[in-house]
C-alpha cells in the first residue's frame, strides 16, 4: 500500500452506501477495486474496518482510504510441474498439488499456478492479465481437480456456469468428530470475520452458502471421511461449515482447534475429488483426481468403524 487519502462525509451523503459514495469521490479506483480493499482492510470507516461496502454512511463519518501500490507488472511463465488431467484447445484440467497457490497474490507474486499455466500453453486472455485463465480457484493446501480457460471466450463460458451453479464440485475432508447424521445439509450465511479479517464465518449478513455432505467412512480416533458438495462458492466455504457445526477439518491451521488429538499433517485435509462441467466444446465431462498419496498413507494409520 502508498499513499493514504481522508474523507469526511458531509450530511449530503447520509445515508449513501460507501462503496458508491467512495467510488464518485475519486477516479482511480473502481467499485470492484473499492471492494478488494475493503477486504484487505485497505479502507476504515472510523477507524475500523467497515462490515461491509454496502454500509449506510452518516454525516460526519471519517474514511481512510490506503491506495494500492501500482499493479505489479503482468505474471511471466515459470517452469513448474503440473499434473494435468485433460487438455483440448479451449481448457486445462489440472490436479493441483496441496501448497501450491492458483494466482499472484500479496506475498505470492510468483511460482503460482498462473505461472505454470503460462508456460505450459498459450493464454489468450487479454482482459484478465492479472490471472489469465483462472475461472475459479482452491485454497492453497487444497489439492485436486481445478480448470483453467485458455481464452477469453472459453473463461467466459466456464465462468458463467459456476455463476449460475450448473456445475458439481465434489470434496473429500476428513473432520474431527462425527456427524450426529450420515448425510445432511449445512446452510449458513458467509462473511467476513466480525474481529478476525483474514477469516470467514457464519454471519448474519453473509451471503447464502449451502454444502450438502455425506458420511464415507469414521475412525474409532473421532475423526470421519466426508464427501461434500458445495452448492455455492464462497470463500472457504466448507472449512468455515464444517467448522461452525463443530467439525473442523483436520489440519486446518485457521479454523481447526489450536491442539489436535490426532497425528500432525502439514496441510489441511481437503480434497477436489471431481468437477462436473460442460466444456466450451459443448460437451459435459466429469474429471476426477485420486486423493494424495500423502492423505492415503495419512489414513493408514487410523481405524476404520465398521459401519460408516
Amino acid at each position: 500500500m502508498s499513499e493514504a487519502r481522508r474523507f469526511v462525509v458531509p450530511a449530503s451523503a447520509a445515508g449513501q452506501r460507501l462503496d458508491r459514495w467512495l467510488a464518485d469521490q475519486q477516479s482511480e479506483l473502481s467499485r470492484s477495486q473499492i471492494k478488494r480493499l475493503l477486504g484487505e482492510a485497505g479502507i476504515l470507516l472510523n477507524g475500523t474496518p467497515p462490515p461491509k461496502p454496502g454500509v449506510a454512511l452518516a454525516a460526519g463519518d471519517v474514511i481512510a482510504l490506503q491506495r494500492p501500490d501500482p499493479p505489479p507488472d503482468s505474471p511471466q511463465p515459470e517452469a513448474i510441474p503440473l499434473s494435468i488431467l485433460y487438455e483440448d484447445d479451449d481448457v486445462i484440467v489440472l490436479d493441483k498439488a496441496a501448497g501450491l497457490v492458483v494466482h499472484p497474490a500479496p506475498g505470492h507474486a510468483g511460482a503460482t499456478l498462473v505461472n505454470a499455466l503460462l508456460a505450459h500453453a498459450a493464454i489468450d486472455d487479454e482482459a484478465q492479465r492479472d490471472r489469465p485463465g483462472i475461472v475459479h480457484r482452491l485454497d492453497r493446501d487444497t489439492s485436486g481437480v481445478l480448470i483453467a480457460a485458455k481464452s477469453s471466450a472459453a473463461r467466459q463460458a466456464l465462468q458463467t456456469q459456476f455463476r449460475n451453479r450448473a456445475t458439481t464440485k465434489r470434496y473429500l475432508a476428513l473432520t474431527h468428530g462425527t456427524p450426529e447424521t450420515a448425510t445432511g445439509t449445512i446452510q449458513g450465511p458467509i462473511g467476513r470475520h466480525p474481529t478476525q479479517r483474514q477469516k470467514r464465518a457464519v454471519v448474519a449478513d453473509g451471503r447464502p452458502a449451502t454444502t450438502h455432505f455425506e458420511t464415507v467412512q469414521r475412525y474409532q480416533e473421532e475423526a470421519t471421511l466426508l464427501r461434500l458438495t458445495p452448492v455455492s462458492g464462497r470463500t472457504h466455504q466448507i472449512r468455515v461449515h464444517l467448522a461452525a457445526i463443530g467439525l473442523p477439518v483436520v489440519g486446518d491451521a485457521l479454523y481447526g482447534p489450536r491442539r489436535s488429538p490426532l497425528p500432525p499433517l502439514n496441510r489441511h485435509f481437503l480434497h477436489a475429488e471431481s468437477l462436473t462441467i460442460r466444456l466450451p466444446s459443448g460437451e459435459e465431462r466429469t474429471f476426477a483426481a485420486p486423493l494424495p498419496i500423502e492423505l492415503r498413507r495419512y489414513l493408514d494409520g487410523f481405524r476404520r468403524v465398521d459401519d460408516p
